[in-house]
């Protein structure tokens, strides 16, 4: 069974729409164009297909097979390449929890279309990804909804003596699905390998994936507990698959900017090295439509080229102390700054038309029971002021914890560089200490003058209450850094 190395996603964090949307805003048919752009140009072998809210289109399989016959007859959809659904959480997410039960109903259909263009049984859909997973039970009640509800029920007649459904309509395959757990939260990123023994105490599967979120952990705890959270999970992970028999494979969701991953084409070779043991790593849309072609799918063949490894050994409860002060303060200075995010937030552009995944505090996360935005708009919020968020939280740090930090993050110095390239040192939202503790760290970069010229237009924008001016200049500073947010 081929494990996919490269998965495209639908994450909005570019600032240029690609030359194939008829608006900067993504659709539902541009969506199915990014899907086959990805497959045939870029050289991605998953696309994740998010389905909640407005504008998903369900019939994705069906498009693709018929509007690029040629190419998928060649590169079959479900064993050379595949579409994997990220699917509402009902436990969290209560007003879409019965689009699940529409997706999983779908899925038996992909497979009849798939058959009927192949000419012999593939499964194109066969795995969903479950968000804000919290314990097995979340991942088992969907295994078993879909073999005992959406499969099941076409063993049952109609009434005693009558057909039964797979008589009328025909049977339903695939018979079974994977269901692919995804932590986001410290404790749950912490707790993911019992969870995953726990769920697969009664299963008999050839592997099992699991995606770790980077993103939502970053804007939560802060960068370096994020980077620290996602090793010691992978690490338990591995050892876990030694333990059980059962082959892991880790999936990792990491965007272009430092603060969610750093993972850009001039970067791959960094973000393996930092999560060996990683099969899949996310390819976001900065990443795509942000950065020339040729430079994307260099990149992306590179990936395919690297093999996963052990995971690196960690001192796990030193790291975890560290990260415990680091977080406590990164999360005062997020709440100090939090009216000022939420006042730029609504003039961070949008990339999609439709509302993707809700994340873990719904669309609007709550940190201390503060407000925050997505960490796609966060992160542009800050970086539009000067004020990377990679930086918040470093006061709490001494010499000696960047000597531990450095046996565990291998790229602490390079992310924080790169952030800091588009640092303002003249911002007057700097947390107080910020510069003199970068001092005392003896982390030296370069700033672009461009963006910081910029983000003190931005400023003098806010400072004088004209607002209506702040979207253009947001994405003058998102072009030089080549991603949104």
């Amino acid at each position: 069974m081929k494990i996919p190395r490269c998965m495209s996603t639908q994450h909005p964090d570019n600032v240029n729409p690609p030359f194939f949307a008829e608006d900067p805003q993504l659709g539902g048919e541009d969506e199915i164009e990014e899907a086959y752009y990805v497959f045939s140009h870029l050289g991605c072998d998953e696309q994740m297909w998010d389905c909640e809210g407005k504008e998903v289109d369900d019939y994705v399989v069906k498009k693709l097979l018929t509007k690029y016959e040629t190419f998928f007859m060649e590169k079959r959809l479900g064993r050379d390449l595949f579409i994997t659904l990220r699917v509402p959480n009902p436990t969290v997410e209560k007003d879409e929890a019965k689009i699940l039960l529409e997706t999983l109903e779908s899925i038996p259909r992909s497979f009849d279309t798939a058959k009927a263009f192949y000419g012999e049984d593939i499964a194109p859909i066969f795995e969903v990804i479950l968000p804000m997973t919290t314990s097995h039970k979340c991942l088992d009640r969907i295994y078993r909804y879909y073999r005992d509800f959406v499969v099941g029920k076409q063993h049952r007649p109609f009434k005693e003596g009558d057909i039964t459904i797979s008589e009328w309509i025909g049977e339903f395959k695939p018979e079974r699905i994977n269901v692919i757990p995804l932590f986001e939260g410290m404790g749950y990123l912490l707790e993911a390998h019992n969870i995953t023994r726990a769920y697969l105490e009664d299963k008999d599967v050839e592997y099992q994936r699991v995606f770790l979120a980077r993103s939502d952990p970053a804007l939560n705890y802060g960068l370096i507990s994020a980077v620290i959270l996602n090793k010691i999970a992978l690490l338990r992970l591995w050892r876990l698959s030694r333990d059980i028999g059962v082959d892991i494979y880790p999936i990792i969701g990491v965007g272009s900017p430092p603060f969610r991953g750093n993972m850009k084409p001039s970067t791959v070779g960094r973000v393996v090295r930092e999560y060996p043991s990683v099969q899949t790593f996310t390819v976001q849309s900065a990443f795509k439509y942000d950065n020339p072609p040729d430079e994307v799918r260099g990149a992306i063949k590179r990936l395919h080229q690297y093999r996963p490894s052990a995971p690196q050994d960690l001192e796990e409860d030193a790291l975890l102390e560290i990260i415990q002060r680091y977080s406590e303060v990164y999360q005062g200075e997020v709440a100090a700054l939090a009216p000022l995010i939420n006042r730029i937030a609504p003039y961070v552009p949008s990339r999609r038309k439709r509302k993707l995944h809700i994340g873990l505090f719904g669309y609007w996360r709550r940190l201390k029971g503060i407000p925050l935005p997505r960490a796609i708009t966060f992160t542009a919020a800050l970086y539009s002021i000067g004020l990377p968020p990679e930086v918040l939280g470093i006061t709490a740090l001494k010499r000696e914890d960047i000597r531990t930090l450095k046996e565990g993050y291998l790229n602490l110095e390079e992310d924080l560089r790169d952030a800091l390239r588009y640092l303002n040192p003249d911002s007057e939202y700097l947390p107080d200490g910020t510069m003199e503790k970068l001092k005392e760290l003896s982390i030296d970069f370069e700033i672009d003058v461009e963006h910081k010229e910029i983000t003190d237009h931005i400023i003098s924008l806010l400072n004088g209450n004209e607002e209506r001016e702040l979207e253009r200049f947001i994405l003058r500073a998102a072009n030089i850094r080549r991603f949104l947010g």
